[in-house]
This record gives structure tokens, sequence and C-alpha cells, in this order.
């Protein structure tokens, strides 16, 4: 399965966000990227963009949001422990990351609510719009 360095240099960007496992298809990498969910330096990528080792891209993904270093081009989707050597997330990135991720663990982003109100609660809401 060896490929030839320059094919190996040549990888689409959708290609390889799907062969980092970053996205579960390739159709999802490409969607995403016409999304505008994955950026280069402040501005929007292709699909077809060719991406280089050692630069560095922000990617959306649900909720989380990761500033990535590219440290390896494939084209081929292998097994995880492999996807990870193709890129190393930066420190920043990660710290941000985990940050939110606990925010939305604690429920302090969103709004929590009891569900729908009883009667007395509506009674009183109405009560409340009235007096204005």
């Amino acid at each position: 399965m060896a490929t030839s360095e320059r094919d190996e240099d040549r990888v689409r960007l959708d290609k390889w966000l799907w062969a980092a496992r970053l996205y579960k298809t390739r159709a999802l990498a490409k969607a995403a990227i016409e999304g505008g969910k994955v950026h280069q330096r402040g501005e929007r990528c292709k699909p077809s963009r060719e991406p280089r080792v050692g630069e560095e891209y922000v990617v959306r993904t649900g909720f989380d949001e990761r500033t990535l270093v590219v440290r390896a081009l494939s084209g081929v989707r292998r097994g995880a422990p492999e996807a990870q050597a193709l890129y190393e997330e930066t420190e920043e990135s990660r710290v941000r990351r985990e940050a939110t991720a606990e925010l939305r663990k604690a429920g302090a982003l969103g709004m929590q609510t009891d569900g729908r109100p009883s009667k007395k609660q509506r009674r009183d809401i109405s009560r409340f719009r009235d007096a204005f």
C-alpha cells in the first residue's frame, strides 16, 4: 500500500479531515468546509485545498472548536491511533475545549427549565404581562 511521496503530498482538505477521523464521512467533511466550519488564518477554506505539514486549521465539530496543526498527510482512513498522529491540537485549544465542556456539563450554557409551567405559574405570568 505504499504510495509515492508525491501522491502523498497532494491530498484534498476534505479527504484529510475524513482520514484524520474528525468527520465520519467525506461528504460530511466537505459539507462542514463549505458551511464555514473550517478556517485557516481566519479565512474559510475550500474542500479542494491541499493542506501542508505545519499549517494550522480551526475546525468546529458540534459544540467543540479545535485549533489543529497538520503533522502528516494521508488520504487513507486508518485506525484511530494512526489518525491522531496526523494532527496535533494546540494546548490553548485543548484547555478552551475542556473548559467549555465543563460548563456544558454543569448546565451553565443554555437555559434550564423544569418543563412547562403549571396552571398557577401560567396565571402569574398572565398577571405579570397584564400589569405592563
